[in-house]
Formats: C-alpha cells, structure tokens, sequence
C-alpha cells in the first residue's frame, strides 16, 4: 500500500495537471457517484492535497473528492486524448485542458461537502500528517507519553492512522531500526531520551522517503552501495524486506515477525528488545 510520502507526490502530480483548471469532464466508475459527473464538470478544481494515505481533490462550490488508493490503487498524469497502458480498471478521471488525471483500482472514492468531511470516519480521527501539518518533535514525543498511546506496541502503533497520519509497513520498520527500539516495546516502556528519538525518526524518516522516493537509506549510504553496484531494489531500506539478510550496521541477521497484523523487521542486536541504548550509529540524519 503506498504509504504518506508516495501519496504526497501523487497529489503533487494530480495538482500540477488540473489544480487552478477548470474540469472540462469528470468521471466516476461507481453508479453512486454518476450523479457527481455532471455537478462537478465546469468548476474549476481550487486545490488537491494529500491527508496521510489519502487524497482530497476539492472543487469550488465547497465539494471534494476523497480518495484513497488501498492496495492496488494508482494515479497517472497524461496529457488529454492519451490513456495508459495497464490492465487497471479506471475509478475516477478529471479532464482539465490539456491534462488528465487519472486513478486506478481505487475502491474507496467519496464525495464531501464541508461537514462530511469533518465527520469523515477516515478523516476525523487522522493523526498529525508531517509532510502537510509539520508537527514538532516535541508535539510527538508528548503524543508518545498520550495515555491514548504509550501503553500499546510501539510496532502496531506506528500503523495506526490515529497517532501518526501517513506512516505504514516499510516506514514504521525503518524508524523503529533507526531510532533503536525493539517493535514489542511500548512507549510506557522507552526513556525520555529513546522517546524524543523515536519522534525525530518518525520526522525525518517520513520527509527523507519523500524527497528520494521510497529510499529510506542516507544519502552517504545510498552512494556508497550505487558505487559497489548494488542495485535500487536493495539499496532502499535497512531492514524492510530483509529478513534472514545481514544488518547493515552490525552483520547480524535480521529478524521478521507479525506485530499489529503485518510482517516487521529489525535488528534483534540493534534493537534490544530489554531496552538500552541500543548500537550508535552516526549516519542516520
């Protein structure tokens, strides 16, 4: 599932096609949004944002489209006239001038007036998002010592929309490595210090995957693995994805586990599960 910095470029994209443009038509796949085609087509679209894994296209008239790719969902920018080639059924396209944007495979797509959205299941209960609401290091690490929070599994409650808007399988693994704490561990459990970390990963982790595209690695580590010829697929994360592979840090094996329902990674020396200070390690800004 494409996880918040992915969704923020795909608004990005979707924005710099039709945002500001008039809709010269609007589609929907599903016969209860049919009704939407032809209220929104001739209003010009004022602004497309993401909100952690979701999107919102808003018209002017005070309507928006929420959208949310799941698992299978996919957005694509073409210029008018032209449709790509996949074997995706299209969900819902915006023609605006020369520009088309398109999604694909989505199953959720709704369309919000003002209250709706406030009162959204989804959206009403969305965590701070760090690429579009930049919250402070201190503003999470005091929502890690939440009574709402601190008791649960640090590894579930990254996945939790709730807390953190955005965060998913392969950025909760990567902060948690970065940040030197053991996925079973419960914020009630860490230090002040391990908390305030966790926070400035869970920060930087998330605005680092935006700029490069999915790399979770530093740049100076990056650099180092393009130079011996490693290819991208293996040069994106510490330990997503790896289990059974040697830390990047310590030459131990990683390890794998279901924690909140999916598989998590780490590092059982690099993340004591008992605690402590954990490996220190110097290229991780």
């Amino acid at each position: 599932m494409p996880e918040g910095p992915e969704i923020r470029r795909a608004a990005e994209r979707v924005a710099a096609a039709v945002e500001g443009r008039v809709a010269d038509d609007v589609f929907f796949a599903f016969d209860r949004l049919k009704p939407f085609e032809t209220v929104l087509t001739g209003r010009a679209v004022e602004e497309v944002t993401s909100r952690g894994k979701g999107m919102l296209t808003r018209f002017e008239g005070g309507l928006a489209v929420y959208t949310h790719n799941q698992l299978y969902g996919r957005w694509y920018v073409m210029r008018n006239g032209r449709m790509p080639k996949t074997g995706r059924q299209l969900r819902f396209a915006i023609e605006a001038g020369d520009r088309r944007a398109l999604l694909y495979s989505a199953s959720e797509i709704e369309v919000l007036d003002a209250e709706a959205e406030r009162s959204h299941p989804f959206l009403s209960r969305l965590g701070p998002d760090v690429l579009s609401q930049a919250p402070s290091a201190d503003d999470l690490t005091q929502r890690l010592a939440d009574p709402r929070f601190r008791g649960r599994q640090l590894g579930a409650l990254l996945l939790d929309q709730g807390f953190v808007a955005g965060l998913g399988n392969y950025l909760r693994a990567e902060i948690l490595f970065e940040a030197r704490v053991h996925p079973r561990r419960r914020a009630a459990d860490c230090s002040g210090q391990e908390l305030r970390r966790l926070a400035e990963r869970i920060i930087a982790l998330t605005r680092r995957t935006y700029r490069t595209r999915g790399i979770t690695l530093p740049p100076s580590r990056v650099a180092e693995l393009k130079a011996a010829g490693v290819p991208r697929s293996r040069h994106r994360f510490w330990v997503y994805g790896r289990d059974g592979s040697a830390c990047r840090l310590c030459g131990d094996d990683l390890a794998v586990e279901a924690v909140g329902g999916r598989k998590c990674y780490w590092c059982p020396s690099c993340q004591s599960k008992n605690g402590g200070a954990g490996r220190e390690r110097s290229d991780s800004s």
